[in-house]
């Protein structure tokens, strides 16, 4: 069994040709795909943030109102940018929007990729401290961030409170129960990925990472999952990791999906740079006919690596099109490589 989810970034656009025009389309749309994946069967809705983007940006609203209209679904994000988050805010966020999922959220965090604006933290108010790269900021913010869902008492309480108060050092509520083991950590490298496995984060593994050894994606991403688990051994956490990867999958059955994605022109790995001094590999996407597709994806070493699967869907072609290739995947794929 593999757990299946779809991963939105979210993208609306006021051109005609997009189904999603505004930021109250984004985010209604997400809430209602959230649902017709929950009823066609899918494990996760998982919700991509971008700042300063015309696309997802502030998770935790979107999140309580999906847990809300939703009872069994995994609800998610890959990733949220730590660079921009105070861990103490953040942490009340997560309670509040986990409570009211009822213990349903699955938050993919990480240092985030090259954004819309140059060092737009700052914007938010945060800058790193002198000889902090903003990698080590957001990891720093990160290990704050699971210190405080231990649910531990730290901050001293007023001797005359307002309100009564429970004895001891006083926590961040809402607290929610076992959150902090549903906490992933988005990684491009096996370097960060063997950090995530020593702190005791899920892994979340995307559709690109550093290009380390020149290998095909899927061979890097399996080892960097190799790398992971056996860091998280040495480590010696009693509990099983999770472990995601992300990948643009398209059953074609009908004339609509061969005239979105009858093409064919992205089924390579390609090779670029994310900035200027880090060369990455993008992984290929995958569409064809369902039995084409079978075949294609039993190569694929990270996918079956992995215990969950995060399909990244096109959101500008509206929600009942996204439903449609979900149930395409659940219905003519899964089923034959034995994921469900």
């Amino acid at each position: 069994m593999k757990r299946i989810g779809f991963l939105s970034f979210g993208h609306w656009s006021p051109s005609p040709q997009s189904q999603t025009r505004t930021a109250c389309d984004a985010l209604i749309q997400s809430i209602e795909l959230a649902e017709a994946a929950e009823e066609l069967g899918a494990d996760g809705a998982y919700f991509r943030v971008h700042h300063f983007a015309r696309q997802l940006a502030s998770p935790f609203p979107l999140l309580a109102a999906a847990g809300a209209r939703t009872s069994r679904i995994e609800l998610g994000t890959a990733v949220i940018d730590m660079r921009y988050e105070n861990p103490l805010y953040m942490a009340e966020d997560a309670g509040a929007a986990d409570v009211i999922a009822g213990g349903r959220l699955q938050l993919g965090i990480s240092r985030g990729s090259p954004e819309q604006v140059i060092e737009g933290y700052r914007y938010f108010g945060h800058d790193p401290s002198e000889g902090q790269s903003d990698a080590d900021m957001a990891r720093a913010r990160t290990e704050r961030f699971l210190e405080v869902l231990e649910g531990e008492g730290f901050a001293e309480p007023n001797p005359r409170p307002m309100f009564p108060n429970p004895p001891g050092l006083l926590r961040v509520e809402p607290y929610s129960e076992g959150l902090r083991e549903r906490i992933w950590w988005g990684s491009g490298s096996n370097a960060t990925a063997r950090w995530a496995a020593e702190l005791g984060m899920n892994l979340q593994s995307s559709t690109l990472k550093d290009d380390e050894t020149g290998e095909p994606f899927h061979v890097q991403q399996a080892k960097q999952i190799a790398a992971y688990r056996e860091a998280w051994e040495v480590a010696g956490h009693t509990r099983e990791p999770r472990i995601s990867v992300s990948r643009s999958i398209f059953a074609v059955v009908d004339d609509r999906d061969r005239a979105y994605f009858g093409g064919g022109n992205q089924d390579q790995d390609q090779v670029g740079w994310i900035d200027e001094n880090t060369r990455a590999i993008f992984g290929r996407s995958y569409a064809a006919e369902p039995d084409v597709l079978v075949e294609q994806l039993k190569g694929d070493e990270a996918v079956a690596a992995a215990d969950t699967l995060l399909l990244t869907v096109p959101n500008q072609l509206g929600v009942d099109y996204n439903a449609h290739v979900l149930e395409s995947i659940l219905t003519h794929v899964a089923p034959a490589l034995e994921w469900r």
